[in-house]
């Protein structure tokens, strides 16, 4: 460090406070600061710091799986966000077993500061006894006062799905919905459900799917002959929707129109085009870092934020005949 600092011409003062990103150094410093420590080959030495520091400056993310679209992308945008922060990040799936204590002791020996843990696994992680020596950060969770939670307003995308739906005319909404255990797809739907109620429509019942696009395409060749709309929890089991209804003879959207929830990266391209719920997974892995690090950093307040939705109008849905 004091090598760094005699070539760019600054303290070493200076170099500490750029190796933590600290704002107290101008840009013009930062990139001499930058530029010397790119000429010298000099890196931040993870294991001394966190000697110094009691930080390792890693954090942990549990999954259940990284299968699914929406665990994937949700890994993307931690690993993002933990990256702008310089914080590393080390990756813990849980596959059939479901052994989330094991998890954390796992991460423990990986020296992490914090948790982030996603979807169907937060279900395990309120189960199970909360470690006392890590931050955590869950995605998709009813409330705890244990943990800081960050969530999607999955109810309130599925109610506009389900109410543009009704807009157009059709007399009920029909419903793919997730995984039974799932807090996301029980609160889209919830969502739905609480729409027709408020219309005064009964409700058909849920035709159950694993967010997978073959669980979509079965469930959809289980859908009411006379059903005109359908709300699938998610893009790819709309994708298995779409493909049985053309099976079965039937037009998307002349027939039945379809909306789903994500808008993935191909959703515009499915054929037609897909009506979806955007899901800000971006915003959302950033507030999961965000919240955690700042528990980790300053010992912030546990707290509950919640990531709105928006509906993508595209060619899959049109007015009932």
């Amino acid at each position: 460090m004091a090598d760094v600092a005699a070539l760019a011409g600054v303290s070493g003062q200076t170099v500490s406070r750029v190796v933590n990103d600290s704002p107290r150094v101008d840009p013009a410093t930062r990139a001499k600061v930058h530029e010397a420590m790119g000429r010298l080959g000099y890196r931040p030495h993870r294991a001394a710091r966190a000697l110094r520091t009691g930080r390792t400056q890693t954090i942990g993310l549990i999954a259940s799986t990284l299968a699914t679209v929406g665990n994937s992308l949700m890994l993307q945008a931690v690993a993002d966000a933990a990256a702008t922060r310089s914080y590393a990040l080390v990756v813990v799936t849980l596959g059939t077993r479901g052994d989330i204590a094991s998890a954390f002791d796992r991460l423990r020996d990986q020296g992490v500061d914090g948790v982030v843990v996603l979807n169907e696994a937060t279900d395990l992680a309120r189960a199970a006894s909360t470690p006392d020596d890590l931050r955590l950060v869950v995605v998709d969770s009813p409330p705890d006062d244990r943990f800081t939670i960050v969530e999607t307003a999955h109810a309130g995308g599925a109610r506009a799905a389900t109410e543009h739906l009704l807009e157009l005319g059709h007399q009920v909404v029909h419903h793919i919905g997730g995984p039974a255990e799932s807090f996301a797809a029980a609160e889209r739907e919830r969502g739905w459900r609480s729409t027709l109620e408020a219309a005064g429509i009964a409700r058909p019942p849920v035709l159950r799917g694993d967010w997978s696009a073959a669980s979509g395409h079965t469930a959809a060749g289980r859908l009411d002959p006379a059903a005109t709309a359908v709300f699938a929890a998610n893009d790819q089991m709309a994708l298995g929707a779409l493909r049985a209804l053309a099976e079965a003879g039937r037009r998307v959207p002349g027939d039945v129109s379809v909306v789903g929830f994500d808008d993935v990266a191909d959703a515009a391209d499915y054929l037609p085009p897909l009506t979806t719920v955007r899901q800000d997974f971006d915003r959302l892995g950033e507030s999961a870092v965000a919240a955690l690090i700042a528990d980790i950093e300053d010992g912030a307040d546990r707290q509950l934020e919640s990531v709105p939705t928006a509906l993508i109008l595209r060619s899959s849905t049109g007015r009932a005949r």
